[in-house]
């Protein structure tokens, strides 16, 4: 825009440099939780994105019910599924071992995935996720520690020390990125959840070397199963998937102001501590239950928020909304590749989706640049 000389000004007046139109950074009216419009995707291609995310996570659900080491015929599978007969034998494989995995695979899938995108948001850091940050590995300590000390073999039993554990490694984390002047930075948090998991990691090997009973169970455990994992243990923990994901579900618009920055954010009128504090929650009561649940699964909070900003753009009400459907379903047909790969066989749903999550993440970062978040 050029600034016009005034009516009746000397032509000798200084020469008016042009000024740049500043870019938007909120919707009209400094609502926060609005991207700027230079970087909003079409709602109608967001809606058909989340039905097509809808649609596989179905296939995936479909192909765990069918795929397992018995070929059992489809019709027989929905007759188990939609008109159950316990005296027949497929039946009871399709009720009793594929149901409940398939189960585990969707709670647990939602609540990897939300976690991830909610930790990448308040750390602002493109490679954050539960594992990176510690939560994993602090959840997975009090775990050995409930094994190896208090008998605990249910996932009930688990998702007690897992919540403290994620809880503490959580807390220590931002105790300790908080430190200095400028507070807890992107940087200064992944370094200190990257130096913490080192350290539970050492002290988790000194408790599994000195129990060799513990150890045992730890090792099935620790490699990220959907397998023996019943309903009975595990519907119980529905509750607290269901808390922490309407808890994102709330932090959608703090992250989306998050992102803008520290200053702005708080220029805006958004409180850094409460949002920090509700993602903060929202991570330990979704990471706490899917280790419980699974076993520490690793790269699916990673790779599953940068497949769904791909799509999406940096709004995070999408991005939370994509992540809910990418989660599962990455996780189940990463249990269901692994039935097939080792038929008669199984590789363990946590070991698949490393191999499947590095190249899908890799092509993104080949195709994308990836920005301060």
């Amino acid at each position: 825009m050029l600034t016009s000389l005034p009516k009746g000004a000397s032509s000798g007046a200084p020469e008016v440099t042009p000024l740049a139109p500043r870019p938007t950074v909120a919707a009209p009216g400094g609502d926060p939780s609005h991207p700027s419009s230079a970087t909003r995707r079409p709602r109608r291609r967001l809606i058909l994105g989340l039905l097509v995310a809808a649609v596989l996570l179905l296939l995936a659900v479909a192909a765990s019910f069918i795929v397992g080491t018995r070929d059992i015929a489809l019709g027989t599978v929905l007759d188990a599924v939609f008109a159950p007969d316990r005296s027949v034998t497929d039946h009871t494989v399709v009720l009793d071992l594929r149901v409940p995995r398939t189960v585990v695979g969707l709670l647990a899938g939602l609540a990897l995935g939300l976690a991830g995108a909610l930790m990448q948001g308040v750390t602002r850091n493109p490679l954050a996720d539960p594992g990176l940050l510690g939560v994993n590995a602090g959840a997975s300590l009090f775990v050995v520690a409930g094994i190896a000390w208090f008998g605990v073999t249910s996932a009930l039993g688990y998702v007690w020390f897992a919540f403290i554990g994620a809880a503490v490694a959580t807390t220590v984390v931002y105790l300790i990125g908080s430190l200095g002047r400028e507070g807890a930075t992107p940087v200064k948090l992944a370094l200190a959840g990257t130096a913490l998991t080192a350290a539970l990691t050492s002290l988790i090997t000194i408790v599994l070397l000195t129990d060799g009973e513990a150890f045992d169970r730890y090792r099935f455990w620790a490699a990220g199963s959907l397998v023996a994992r019943g309903l009975d243990s595990t519907l119980p923990l529905v509750p607290f998937i269901v808390a922490g994901t309407l808890l994102a579900v709330a932090a959608a618009r703090m992250l989306n102001a998050l992102a803008l920055g520290d200053d702005l954010a708080r220029g805006l009128g958004q409180n850094l501590v409460t949002a920090r504090i509700v993602c903060a929650v929202a991570v330990v009561l979704l990471c706490g239950s899917a280790t419980a649940m699974a076993g520490p699964i690793v790269f699916v909070g990673l790779a599953v928020p940068h497949l769904a900003r791909w799509f999406t753009g940096p709004d995070y009400r999408w991005i939370l909304a994509y992540s809910a459907l990418l989660g599962p379903a990455l996780l189940i047909f990463a249990d269901v590749l692994g039935r097939i790969l080792a038929r008669p066989g199984e590789i363990e749903a946590g070991l698949v989706v490393a191999f499947l999550g590095a190249p899908v993440l890799i092509a993104l970062v080949r195709r994308v640049k990836l920005v301060g978040l």
